[in-house]
């Protein structure tokens, strides 16, 4: 579609990666066009724009996206300053989408992007303000994120399922220098020297916190160079069905090992190569399309037993625990064994998987859509 153009010089470019999201991206679109931030850019003359990325998608995803930014321009009280627009690209695929938004959707002049999946819903009206304005008053920052919630937190009476996974997202808290890959605003400098391999299976958010808390690899880990802002909320549905959490534990651990593959082989190039981290991933995947997925089958067959695919496999969750005082310490030891067990299944199950080669796993979920927010005095 034709790409509108706001009054105002681009300040903050918003991309929203969406793969068949039909049913979630009108609320979350919804919510996100009701962020203070739009205002305040706006009162600065200063402008944001959303770009929709749809990739493979075979719902109605892009339609539904293109008739609220339709909207959007017509009513929208802040809508000089405001664009938005849906980019639909045929290769299924976050880390394409996420390259294809950094390096050729997103306006050239913006000084931050902001990376979001499509089926969030952002329950408080600041949290774009808050994440961006750390960024604004913190030169040290490269990233901020915001702080997820599952959707479950507010019930007053809970399962046991519901509560080990809400005291899970307790012990995960306590990991220094958090990323939050759902929502995540970065300096447009650094997003632009980063490119995402392609059969980097999962865990991108890993990947690009490891590369701004060292410098582009050059540097020992500095973890205070990303933030997770206290405040800055958004809602999310947890994997609650047996099924569903142990896929996704699999393809965390899948995407664990293929981060730590990729980190390992860029840390040994030359400083040049490591300055401009950007443009040498992107020749080594002109070069070698499946450079990565080679390096990975490698590292696995080196892998005597599955605990091994990554450091910190069977500590990690204990570290976490350790962190807690008191007596979270002992409310949340359930969690941390619960977790620890899963993690052992689904490294055994992830170690398989990748012994049969390395490809592509996002498993099929059953999870529906968060309800809209409805919030006091709104019409």
């Amino acid at each position: 579609m034709t790409i509108p153009k706001n009054d105002l010089p681009i300040t903050l470019s918003i991309g929203i990666i969406a793969w068949n999201e039909e049913a979630s991206i009108g609320p979350m679109l919804a919510s996100l066009l009701e962020q203070s931030v739009i205002a305040r850019l706006a009162a600065q003359n200063a402008g944001c724009e959303i770009v929709c990325v749809t990739n493979g998608c075979t719902d109605r995803t892009a339609e539904v996206a293109e008739e609220a930014f339709a909207q959007m321009e017509r009513k929208h009280p802040n809508r000089r300053a405001l664009s938005g627009w849906v980019k639909s690209i045929s290769e299924k695929g976050k880390n394409n989408a996420w390259n294809r938004f950094v390096h050729e959707f997103s306006a050239r002049e913006a000084r931050y992007l902001c990376l979001m999946d499509a089926d969030i819903i952002l329950n408080q009206p600041d949290t774009l303000e808050l994440v961006l304005g750390e960024l604004e008053r913190n030169p040290h920052l490269g990233c901020a994120s915001d702080c997820p919630c599952k959707d479950i937190a507010g019930k007053e009476s809970l399962s046991l399922r519901e509560r080990l996974s809400l005291a899970g997202s307790d012990l995960t808290e306590t990991t220094e220098g958090r990323l939050n890959g759902m929502l995540y605003c970065l300096r447009s400098g650094i997003a632009r020297n980063l490119y995402l391999p392609r059969d980097l299976i999962a865990n991108d958010d890993g990947f690009l916190k490891a590369a701004i808390c060292t410098d582009f690899f050059r540097a020992p880990i500095d973890p205070s160079k990303v933030v997770s802002v206290r405040g800055a909320t958004h809602l999310y549905k947890p994997y609650l069905s047996l099924s569903d959490f142990l896929n996704n534990q699999k393809r965390q651990m899948i995407g664990q090992t293929s981060v730590h593959v990729a980190i390992e082989y860029l840390k040994t190039l030359p400083e040049a190569d490591l300055a401009n981290l950007g443009a040498t991933l992107r020749r080594e995947e002109t070069r070698d399309p499946a450079w990565l997925k080679r390096l990975v089958e490698a590292h696995v067959a080196r892998v005597h037993v599955f605990w091994q695919l990554f450091p910190g496999i069977l500590s990690f969750r204990w570290r976490r625990l350790s962190q807690m005082r008191g007596i979270r310490r002992l409310t949340h030891f359930p969690a941390a064994a619960v977790g620890f067990v899963v993690t052992l299944v689904a490294c055994w199950r992830a170690s398989r998987f990748l012994r049969r080669g390395v490809s592509a796993y996002w498993p099929k979920t059953m999870r529906k859509p968060i309800l809209p927010v409805v919030r006091l005095g709104a019409k």
